[in-house]
């Protein structure tokens, strides 16, 4: 066996505060044998609860144990976090400066010390600035109740960021033998450049990922010599890395804990990073401080001028990539599309490189490619063949992208989708996905640059071409603020009775009619979903709404409820207008939305039509 050594070992202990069956007792007794066995960092965070009713209870775990431990309380670090928050179970992510001090006051007060070695954000708040956060953070420790400021989960981008404002001691990012985005993308290279310690949480995947590692054939082949089972293998493998990575697992069984110890003190040899390198290219290309999108191309040579050229066309679902890697098909390029090949990404980097292998010189791809780890498998695969690789980046605004997802769907199925008919359609058509795909897109996107094995990135900014068949003017009535009242007080008519119509309106709206202009009465009815308002109730009552008022008008209605949308129809999302246009042939930067509320204002704009209020109006 080789010559063991010392590493930090770091372990985390959320499961111990989450799970359904838990023991208090039992916790405090597994802490107090990790710090026997010689565990010096511990992991936790404020929201390591089942809810927002008993926040802190793992930060009330360790110092409990640290309470009656006899050991020698300063070696131990203990790093909490905060930034999250559990109403009823869930986690919902607040990183205001607010939130943030009130959240370390309490974590000060859990844990029972007057300063904490290590603050971690959780989880970077897509609703407030990073810059913002970060200046927070800075003033805890400016307040002498932080010692040092972590980041997890973030990007190489949000780094940055937060370097600029104060020092960064640590990151927390997903990592371990199944899981590489991390080294793919450089994350771990950066840090390892500029001395911030990485933390790998899930290092083993979970339970799941624990039994895929047991069976891993490179690992097994490195156990059965060093004597240890193929999961300590794993962990070893990680701390081989660089001395700034540290695996960062989270045991409930004692003799977990004393498995991940012994991980610890694990060597390996050249001949055990030779198997292991070959199993996992990306970890021994950061131990030798390259680049793991770099990786050395095959042996053979290319000659020169003959290289395959590789194309990843990226951007934003929506985008508008299409069009232009069409033009790149039609310029020779063999075009691999996960929307006419289905599957997953990875099926797509599959068939590039069997396309290179069988000798093809030019090659396209389409798809999203939002993160650099993504990107860097494609990278990797053609300079495996001495190939080339260029990025272009469609640049679209989500405004834009949006309605070109309204477009491709009426296209492709004649109409919006249901959320539940997205479901069934998206399992043959990629296309047809939610607006949350473009939000996530803007969440994980990490802008393309060079230093990723591009011998390009050129910016394609997104110009929507003109419909030259649409010509036809529309009005966009606000149902619900212009037209109807319920006579219940409900937000809108519950049946024709309940309506009450503004028919002393009619006469403006029938001056705009008789210019030919199309009226279209918009309602939101979530009432549908949440209530079981029947849709028919609404039809009745627009019909009702017609009649008294002596006009033509088309109706158009969300009926899905509340927060996060799922539909395309809700405003502001542009569904319901680009529905309409394509049916009608409209022009929408010749027509106008009359509303009272920031949802209509905002539908009106992201659509390049005139808003007016409807108190201005009428």
């Amino acid at each position: 066996m080789a010559t063991p050594v010392e590493r930090q070992v770091a372990l985390g202990w959320m499961r111990l505060s989450t799970e359904s069956i838990r023991n208090d007792a039992r916790s405090i007794e597994l802490l107090t044998e990790a710090l026997n066995a010689g565990v010096r960092h511990f992991d936790t965070a404020d929201v390591y609860a089942r809810d927002d009713s008993e926040l802190g209870h793992n930060e009330n775990l360790i110092r409990r144990a640290l309470a009656s431990w006899s050991g020698d309380r300063s070696t131990v670090t203990i790093a909490t976090k905060g930034g999250l928050t559990r109403p009823g179970g869930k986690w919902i992510p607040n990183a205001k400066a607010g939130h943030l001090k009130k959240a370390c006051e309490a974590s000060l007060k859990a844990l029972g010390v007057q300063v904490i070695d290590l603050y971690q954000l959780h989880v970077v708040d897509s609703k407030t600035p990073l810059a913002t956060t970060a200046r927070a953070l800075a003033d805890l420790q400016q307040r002498g109740w932080v010692k040092s400021v972590g980041l997890c989960n973030v990007t190489i981008a949000q780094i940055e960021e937060a370097r600029a404002i104060l020092p960064i001691s640590s990151v927390q990012v997903k990592l371990g033998p199944l899981d590489m985005s991390a080294l793919k993308s450089g994350l771990v290279s950066y840090c390892i450049q500029h001395h911030i310690r990485v933390f790998a949480y899930r290092p083993l995947g979970a339970e799941q990922g624990v039994s895929k590692l047991l069976r891993d054939p490179a690992l097994v082949h490195v156990a059965q010599k060093l004597g240890c089972t193929p999961v300590e293998v794993a962990l070893a493998w990680l701390y081989d890395i660089h001395p700034l990575v540290t695996p960062l697992p989270g045991p409930t069984r004692v003799e977990t804990v004393k498995s991940c110890v012994f991980a610890s003190h694990l060597v390996l040899d050249d001949e055990d990073r030779a198997v292991l390198d070959a199993r996992f290219p990306e970890g021994g290309a950061v131990r030798r401080g390259e680049n793991p999108a770099l990786l050395p191309p095959l042996s053979r040579v290319v000659p020169a001028g003959e290289e395959p050229h590789v194309v990843i066309v990226m951007g934003m679902p929506g985008a508008g990539k299409s069009t232009l890697t069409g033009a790149y098909a039609s310029n020779g390029y063999t075009r691999l599309n996960r929307d006419e090949m289905g599957g997953r990404l990875s099926g797509v980097a599959l068939a590039l490189d069997a396309a290179l292998e069988n000798g093809a010189k030019k090659v396209v791809l389409d798809n999203t490619y939002a993160t650099r780890a993504l990107r860097a498998d494609i990278v990797r695969i053609a300079r495996r063949h001495g190939g080339r690789v260029k990025c272009v980046w469609v640049d679209t605004n989500i405004e834009d992208a949006q309605i070109n997802a309204c477009e491709r769907l009426i296209s492709r199925h004649g109409k919006l989708l249901s959320p539940a008919e997205m479901a069934v359609a998206a399992k043959s058509d990629p296309n047809a996905f939610p607006p949350n795909a473009q939000f996530r897109y803007k969440k994980i996107f990490e802008l393309p640059t060079g230093d990723e094995g591009f011998e390009e990135v050129e910016r394609r900014t997104f110009v929507r071409a003109p419909y030259p068949d649409r010509n036809r003017e529309a009005l966009f009535i606000d149902l619900d603020a212009s037209l109807w009242k319920s006579r219940s007080g409900e937000r809108s008519p519950n049946s024709v009775q309940d309506m009450i119509a503004l028919t002393e309106r009619a006469a403006k709206l029938r001056a705009v009619a008789d210019r030919g202009v199309l009226l279209v009465g918009f309602s939101w009815q979530p009432e549908i979903a949440e209530k079981g308002r029947s849709p028919q109730v609404v039809v009745d009552c627009f019909q009702a709404l017609t009649k008294e008022l002596d006009l033509p008008m088309e109706l158009a209605y969300c009926p899905h409820g509340g927060g996060p949308p799922v539909c395309w129809c809700r405003k502001p999302l542009p569904g319901l207008a680009v529905q309409l246009a394509h049916v009608h042939k409209l022009n929408l930067t010749r027509s106008t939305c009359v509303g009272s509320g920031t949802a209509e204002k905002t539908f009106a704009e992201r659509l390049g039509m005139t808003f007016v209020d409807e108190s201005a109006f009428f």
